[in-house]
């Protein structure tokens, strides 16, 4: 399954010198490349909340993560959907390379454009993603010319609750929930401790087959 990463997590950087705005008094021209370059490094951007980290996670059909990206906070969701994608690496539980295709992907409506819908179709992946208000009233609004609705399955659009509740059971650790590491990739290193606390903590189950992931479909958030 497939979902939005607007989960964002307030950062804070306790005990370091750059916390000040770029325009802020005392501010040269040394400082604001400084500032710059640890945002840069730490993937802080500038949202309603402040400084912020966007977190886009992918989950499988039991609600564990498969795939973490670390972004600023103020990046559009679907701009990282590639990332998360090649992201997914499914170990087998016998030798062959690791599954990387899920049967579906249920994201919701930030995800909805021509470009992810034409990469999941190449890739052969059955798209869950609502079509949004204005993409309809320009369909509509076109007659013949827009074409036809995309295919949507309500059904299966309801387990995309699922990544809501990873996402939730993830926020339970402290550093995951409020960030207060400086560098983006301590921040990413101390989320995939948190996944990996999360499969360790599953009860033990039948060997899974090979042929499809986790579940019967990923999502992404």
């Amino acid at each position: 399954m497939i979902d939005k990463g607007r989960k964002s997590c307030r950062t804070r950087r306790p005990g370091t010198p750059l916390r000040g705005h770029e325009n802020g008094n005392g501010a040269t021209a040394g400082t604001n490349w400084k500032i710059r370059h640890m945002r840069r490094l730490g993937r802080l951007g500038r949202s309603r909340g402040g400084l912020t980290t966007k977190v886009h996670l992918a989950c499988d059909g039991r609600g564990l993560p498969l795939a973490v990206v670390v972004t600023p906070g103020n990046v559009n969701d679907s701009t990282v959907f590639d990332d998360v994608m090649d992201a997914l690496r499914v170990p087998r539980t016998g030798a062959g390379r690791p599954r990387r295709r899920p049967d579906a992907v249920i994201a919701d409506k930030a995800y909805s454009s021509r470009a992810i819908r034409q990469s999941l179709r190449r890739r052969g992946i059955r798209a869950v993603i609502p079509e949004r208000a204005d993409q309809k009233a320009n369909r509509v609004r076109r007659g013949q010319a827009g074409g036809r609705p995309p295919a949507f399955d309500r059904e299966l659009y309801k387990a995309r609750n699922l990544v809501e509740r990873c996402f939730n059971r993830l926020k339970q650790f402290r550093a995951i929930a409020t960030r207060f590491d400086k560098l983006a990739a301590r921040y990413k290193a101390g989320a995939h401790l948190a996944a990996l606390i999360l499969w360790l903590r599953e009860p033990i189950q039948d060997p899974l087959p090979d042929r499809t992931y986790v579940g019967p479909d990923v999502t992404i958030r």
